[in-house]
């Protein structure tokens, strides 16, 4: 899958700690503070070791960020020939094109790195803040009712009722197919959308394969509609909402998002952060859309967008809410990680039980070899020092 992606417990940084060892919480609008694996409870030679495979395994990944109990613990960064791996040369560069080096996987050669489907996890966050905001009456709002001015095929009952949820959980209904070909190849869904002139367009005359809220297809498509709700209901594009209500408040200033040919922010993969701002986002869902005092998200956003609404997506027992994944971990696999995923090795992972945010980016594409999500996931979990906290 081109973007592979907690539930909160909630009792938020009590975690592992003995009464007496309550940790001060710290806000990292202005910056993140720097810590030591040692002062935070984790081992530095199993961050050391996987730092070590990371250099030298699992191909191009280009960066590795661990933050315990809101501290930096752990930061490498890894040069690689992106350059040469790319042939621009033999295709023809475009905003779209994944052989153009101008694009991926950092942007315009700045600390900006793509964060490919992790996009559509940010995006579900501005659902939430729009919901919130009273400006999206909820996940139940029909679809159909923001498509005015589109041609919509094949319109039945089926695309009738698809839901503003149905988009969230992946389970729109329509057919389309990203899995069996490569995303460089214009017979995958995904790469006839990138290469169309209206996305909103495309993705609306796709006729539907099942009912609406039932069946689980990956669809960044679908989720791509997410940017036409959010220019709807809030008379704003996405990325002018997201700098006012979502990166502004969390210190975020330096970022880019692509526009389709119609202006539209490519909500389903566009978004360039860099790993510390990426942090960020997993740091509000960690503190239950809480920043500094103020609420960001709305009460019971990050609960639902982090239970398994589908509990099994075909994939090694993973589950997916409101795009966010859902990653079994422990000796049980009872609970979960919330993970944001995307295209050639971009990791967010949130582990509220042991106070834990860790961020790995990378460019595997092109057959090259991958960082596997769980052995990154559990090497980060293996060196979280349980009842050692300071």
């Amino acid at each position: 899958m081109k973007h592979r992606w907690l539930p909160c417990c909630l009792a938020l940084f009590v975690f592992a700690c003995t009464p007496s060892q309550e940790i001060q919480t710290v806000w990292p609008t202005d910056g993140w503070v720097v810590s030591s694996p040692e002062q935070e409870g984790m081992d530095p030679e199993r961050l050391a070791a996987l730092d070590a495979s990371l250099a030298t395994e699992h191909g191009n990944i280009d960066g590795m960020l661990v933050i315990r109990h809101g501290r930096i613990v752990y930061e490498a960064r890894y040069e690689r020939d992106y350059d040469a791996l790319f042939d621009a040369g033999t295709q023809t560069p475009g905003q779209y094109n994944y052989y153009d080096p101008e694009w991926h996987p950092f942007y315009q050669r700045t600390s900006l790195h793509t964060v490919q489907s992790v996009t559509k996890s940010v995006t579900s966050a501005l659902i939430g803040i729009a919901i919130g905001r009273g400006e999206i009456d909820g996940v139940d709002v029909r679809v159909i009712d923001y498509l005015d001015g589109y041609e919509v095929t094949h319109l039945d009952e089926r695309k009738k009722s698809m839901t503003l949820g149905d988009i969230l959980t992946m389970r729109t209904g329509i057919e389309w197919d990203e899995d069996s070909v490569p995303y460089t190849d214009p017979e995958n869904s995904c790469a006839g959308m990138e290469g169309s002139d209206d996305w909103v367009q495309f993705v609306v005359e796709r006729p539907m394969s099942h009912q609406p809220g039932q069946v689980f297809n990956y669809n960044s498509g679908a989720s791509h509609l997410l940017s036409l709700i959010i220019k709807v209901s809030t008379g704003k594009y996405a990325d002018e909402y997201a700098r006012e209500h979502l990166f502004g408040p969390l210190g975020i200033s330096d970022f880019y998002w692509k526009k389709t040919p119609r202006g539209f922010p490519d909500t389903e993969g566009g978004l360039y952060l860099t790993p510390r701002d990426l942090a960020k986002i997993g740091y509000l869902y960690a503190m239950d859309g809480i920043w500094d005092g103020v609420r960001i998200l709305p009460e019971g956003w990050v609960e639902a967008s982090v239970k398994r609404s589908v509990e099994d997506v075909g994939w090694d027992d993973k589950g997916y809410g409101y795009q966010w994944w859902l990653i079994p971990w422990g000796s049980e696999q009872r609970s979960n990680a919330s993970t944001c995923l995307g295209y050639g090795g971009q990791y967010l992972f949130v582990v509220p039980e042991h106070d834990l945010i860790a961020v790995f980016t990378g460019w595997n594409v092109y057959e090259k070899p991958s960082l596997d999500v769980d052995f990154a996931l559990d090497s980060v979990l293996e060196a979280v020092k349980v009842g050692t906290e300071r």
